[in-house]
């Protein structure tokens, strides 16, 4: 292959810019089933040492069927470069700008969970606009564990 070109070698062929985007819009992130090496690894890059996230007897000792996630153990599975959205900005992209985030039900090792961005908010300046994204986490019974928002600066589409 002769005419192999690095910069045609992208995971979307289509770049977006901030006025490709629309209110609704969804960027689901693949599901995940936290089992307990998911907790382990987050507990080791964490350095959170709670036996409520590492010790299963502590757990069902006080009424929890297993080890208790994190918060943030959850919130880093709405990360957007899980899915396509960073994928679809590489050379729009300005800056993340801001996150917030609710725990709404707790979430425990053997939970599968399922992650999604939604556009909300559309904010255009001169050059640049805000994307605001509506993060939600649902687990495998259809309850809502998480949600909350993030705020990108994209770049408008170059005259």
């Amino acid at each position: 292959m002769t005419d192999f070109d690095p910069a045609k070698h992208r995971m979307v062929q289509q770049q977006r810019w901030f006025e490709d985007f629309s209110l609704g819009e969804r960027f689901v992130i693949p599901s995940r089933t936290m089992t307990e090496a998911v907790f382990a690894a987050f507990q080791t890059a964490s350095g959170d040492t709670h036996p409520v996230h590492y010790d299963v007897e502590y757990c069902r000792a006080r009424g929890m069927p297993n080890l208790l996630a994190h918060g943030f153990q959850t919130l880093i599975h709405t990360a957007p470069g899980a899915g396509m959205f960073p994928f679809m900005v590489e050379v729009s992209l300005v800056a993340f700008l801001e996150q917030s985030s609710r725990f709404l039900k707790p979430v425990y090792a053997g939970d599968t969970i399922y992650p999604a961005l939604e556009v909300t908010e559309l904010t255009a300046g001169r050059t640049t606009g805000v994307v605001a994204l509506r993060s939600t986490v649902f687990n495998q019974r259809r309850e809502l564990v998480l949600e909350g928002w993030q705020k990108f600066l994209i770049r408008r589409r170059p005259a």
